[in-house]
């Protein structure tokens, strides 16, 4: 009886999996001119793990009727989609990912993780849809490069959703590694990826830390305040020029292999926030930056826009045993508060095939 069983087994066809990982973004020198109001913008950020990680089952074709099936394993949702028929009703990012592939016809299950808190402020949402539509676009004839996979995941927000978008998170999700991102006109950017030497790069990694600040980033009231100056026809946008100078002053310091200089424009960057609006860089915020600075930290960072919650990038000392003396005493300060294991990461988007 056990070798029919295992014939039978042996004659079911393989479940074909899609699998696809992109990273998030610390550390964005130069955010806010990623902008269609900046014009023209440059940032450096770095792509880190925790990745976000989508996997699609695909269902045979002998379906009677097309059906996706949405598995947001974070929240604990799993529900079907009408492919004929999308709504963004319960997670429109996802929806909107799906809708815009235009994939009727098809059966299939998509499951989608993270590590990262959502609302973290570090481009976790753009790495979800990167990694989403990496694999949908397996479903499709041809294929997209990691570019068109990005510049797809911001219609997505744009276009699709009516959201207020830069562009940097989602081509630092397809493209990894350290960027530095030249926007030439809005939304159209060249990417870089700078080269450093193995020893920069693992002592960046042993010494940037990630401090999420316990809440998701909520802010919205902030950033269109900002935004509705910024955008007006006179409106003064000399703070976007130093926030500029911050991105191409980080990826000079770090060509450079100089970690007090990276550290210096990190500081820069985040006092220029400050200027644009003081609640962009939040009381809690201060409050880790100052005890970060008692440890001995040479620079910070506010991750993304700013605002409450979201998380800061902390450019530790030199010394581990003052980075595990800060995140002891950032646990005192605050319970919610807490230190995300992250590190550096050498590829973008990435996305292969398996069965079982």
């Amino acid at each position: 009886m056990k070798k029919a069983s295992s014939a039978r087994n042996s004659q079911q066809p393989a479940k074909r999996i899609i699998n696809a990982v992109a990273p998030i973004r610390i550390c964005d020198l130069g955010g806010w001119t990623d902008t269609w109001f900046a014009e023209t913008g440059s940032v450096c950020n770095i792509g880190v793990y925790p990745y976000a990680e989508v996997q699609i089952y695909v269902w045979p074709s002998t379906k009677r009727r097309s059906e996706i099936v949405i598995n947001a394993e974070n929240f604990g949702d799993r529900y079907a989609i009408d492919p004929e028929n999308i709504v963004y009703d319960r997670h429109p990012l996802l929806e909107a990912s799906i809708d815009i592939l235009n994939l009727k016809g098809l059966s299939f299950e998509v499951n989608l993780f993270s590590q990262a808190p959502a609302g973290c402020s570090t481009g976790t949402s753009a790495a979800v849809s990167v990694a989403l539509l990496g694999a949908l676009d397996m479903l499709t004839p041809g294929r997209r490069t990691p570019h068109e996979i990005a510049e797809l995941a911001h219609r997505v927000e744009t276009e699709k959703l009516g959201l207020q978008c830069g562009i940097q998170d989602q081509l630092c999700s397809a493209y990894g590694g350290i960027c530095f991102i030249e926007m030439f006109k809005y939304p159209y950017a060249s990417v870089s990826q700078l080269a450093v030497s193995n020893s920069f790069w693992w002592e960046l990694e042993r010494r940037l830390m990630l401090v999420f600040l316990g809440k998701s980033h909520s802010s919205s009231a902030t950033h269109k305040e900002v935004i509705r100056r910024l955008e007006s026809p006179d409106a003064d946008k000399s703070v976007l020029n130093k926030l500029r100078r911050a991105a191409h002053a980080g990826k000079n310091a770090l060509y450079a292999e100089d970690v007090r200089a990276f550290g210096k424009a990190m500081i820069e960057n985040t006092d220029a926030q400050a200027e644009l609006h003081p609640a962009l860089v939040s009381k809690e915020a201060h409050r880790v930056i100052e005890l970060a600075k008692a440890h001995g930290a040479v620079g910070w960072k506010v991750n993304g826009a700013g605002g409450d919650g979201g998380s800061l990038t902390i450019l530790g000392p030199a010394e581990r045993e003052r980075q595990r003396a800060f995140a002891a005493e950032l646990q005192q300060m605050d319970t919610c508060f807490r230190i995300i294991p992250i590190y550096l990461s050498r590829m973008g988007l990435r996305r292969w095939e398996s069965y079982a």
